[in-house]
């Protein structure tokens, strides 16, 4: 067609598009920003649920946008409308408030680039169509699926590149009165890209993480327009990454096999391209098979973000865990500078693994665990509350009604130089602090009570009555040292082992028995520190409960 076809044809396909890309490119001015700063997106489709691997990428995206004092916006690309599920766009929101991943810009978070959802700019992308239908680029394609079906069958008889190009694309040079005609007969079309490349030709691409990458030039006729006017994913994110003033791309690797088409859709629509960062994708060890294997929706609890919200884990310390991922030396820095923010680490993409990270369970409960070491009592609690108002409702109660002592209960151990390591998740502490409420002590130890050792509570109930709680610890310790050496124990260990006969046991013997008897268990925190915030009469009581279910 000569270029006054191709204009008639431009206005004979779209004409209720009055606006020139060159309008638009001065609505969407150049960013403001210092030289450097990085403009990343999180560009989520609705159509399913959020995972893992979708945190990955947009906390990332928040952290290399954040320090070099740049942009991170949400962009909504919900272009695939068949597969759009109801909520889905909520639930992308949801997801990025409840953990802390919050965009500078976007959908629902405001901003000077949108509309930030695909499906409101549609008049855009056939703006820019439009543009290339007049230069010659782009094609009305009327192929029936049937047609299409029956290349695809040639072509695997012949063992030739599936797709549409070359001989393929039938419509590529339909005259103007071929496409009238047509258009006057009501045929449905889509509308492609006439590229103009030559898979005989290589492309040379620096991705940010995978470094230098060669890729034979795109040749496809990709579909840019489908029949209903809406763009394709790869028109529209070139679009919009250009109009927005994206500077980088982090996504995940399953993108790479586009990369050629991407890069040739900047070129043809007159855009400097992005750079893109690729991911690659989050693998885990299969129980059943022993196999290294993509993490999985269908078999792995940790694929879905939900689960780490439901079980409790703290939102800071998952963002530990994704830097671990997102850079292969934060652990040593963090495990260096516990008492530093996140945002003083300097992430880069050289650090990114390059193979990609597998899932470590033990690593995230350990940073989980070193989280809760650093909190004081009030925050633990006031977290731990927030949470079971939301999943344990009944707990969230109890937890208000025993506030003060549950802080104290907390706060056991955090001020030495290895504090204390028992709480990994939010779910955790129910179990792991059942002895700090009275109702829920006798409910939950006693109740199933199976004691394999008979303590002497007459013994006990003594040393209760004459030792000093109003003290520190280690007078505590030396009162109950002398306690035991008065009542035929030893007052070590020590002087038990060399000489057992002489004795009915040692000073450990006698703080293991109030420690079962107040706490339902061998091992806790500090036994004086628990004693102290329980009192003699909440001890007597448990003493007294021991009698019971032991004797029962």
């Amino acid at each position: 067609m000569t270029e006054k076809e191709r204009i008639e044809l431009a206005e004979l396909l779209f004409p209720n598009i009055t606006k020139t890309r060159e309008e638009y490119e001065e609505m969407y001015p150049e960013r403001d920003l210092p030289e450097g700063a990085m403009v990343t997106r999180y560009g989520p489709s609705p159509t399913g649920s959020v995972h893992l691997g979708n945190l990955l990428s947009a906390f990332a995206d928040m952290v290399y946008a954040k320090q070099t004092k740049g942009s991170f916006f949400l962009r909504i690309e919900d272009t695939d409308q068949k597969r759009k599920i109801d909520g889905g766009i909520e639930n992308i929101t949801s997801i990025l408030h409840d953990f802390d991943i919050l965009p500078t810009e976007g959908y629902s978070f405001g901003g000077n680039y949108g509309p930030y959802i695909q499906s409101e700019r549609t008049e855009i992308y056939q703006t820019y169509i439009k543009d290339l239908i007049v230069k010659g680029l782009a094609y009305p394609c009327f192929m029936t699926e049937e047609e299409q079906n029956n290349i695809k069958e040639e072509q695997a008889i012949n063992k030739t590149k599936i797709g549409i190009y070359g001989m393929y694309a039938v419509d590529r040079d339909l005259s103007l009165e071929e496409v009238k005609e047509k258009l006057a007969n009501n045929e449905e079309y889509v509308i492609r890209l006439k590229s103009p490349g030559n898979a005989n030709n290589q492309i040379e691409v620096i991705d940010c993480i995978k470094g230098k990458m060669k890729f034979p030039e795109h040749d496809m006729d990709t579909v840019l327009l489908k029949k209903d006017g809406t763009p394709t994913y790869h028109l529209a994110h070139a679009i919009d990454d250009h109009l927005m003033h994206t500077t980088h791309v982090i996504r995940g690797d399953e993108w790479v096999s586009s990369i050629p088409l991407h890069i040739q859709l900047f070129e043809i629509l007159g855009f400097e391209p992005v750079k893109y960062a690729h991911i690659a994708p989050i693998t885990i060890k299969d129980q059943e098979t022993g196999n290294i294997r993509k993490i999985s929706k269908r078999k792995d609890p940790w694929f879905g973000a939900k689960y780490y919200e439901e079980n409790g884990i703290p939102i800071e310390a998952l963002h530990l865990y994704l830097a671990t991922i997102t850079n292969t030396n934060f652990e040593e820095w963090y495990l260096d500078n516990t008492d530093k923010d996140i945002s003083e680490f300097e992430f880069s993409f050289d650090k990114q693994a390059i193979g990609g990270t597998s899932f470590d369970e033990a690593k995230l409960m350990n940073l989980c665990k070193t989280y809760f070491s650093r909190k004081r009592g009030e925050e633990v609690y006031n977290e731990t509350y927030q949470w079971s108002l939301k999943h344990d409702e009944e707990y969230a109660k109890l937890l208000e009604n025993n506030r003060e002592d549950m802080i104290k209960f907390f706060d056991i151990e955090k001020d030495g130089p290895r504090p204390r390591k028992d709480i990994a998740k939010y779910s955790d502490v129910k179990e792991e602090f059942s002895y700090a409420i009275d109702s829920m002590f006798e409910s939950e130890f006693y109740s199933k009570y199976e004691g394999e050792k008979t303590y002497d509570i007459e013994l006990i109930k003594e040393y209760v009555e004459e030792i000093n709680l109003d003290t520190t610890n280690e007078e505590w310790f030396n009162a109950t040292k002398e306690f035991a050496s008065t009542h035929g124990y030893a007052a070590s260990p020590k002087d038990y082992k060399k000489a057992p006969d002489e004795y009915k046991g040692h000073v450990g013997d006698i703080c293991e028995a109030i420690r079962v008897m107040i706490t339902g268990r061998t091992k806790s925190p500090d036994l004086f520190s628990i004693m102290k915030i329980l009192g003699k009469d909440r001890i007597n009581n448990r003493i007294e409960l021991y009698r019971k279910y032991s004797n029962g």
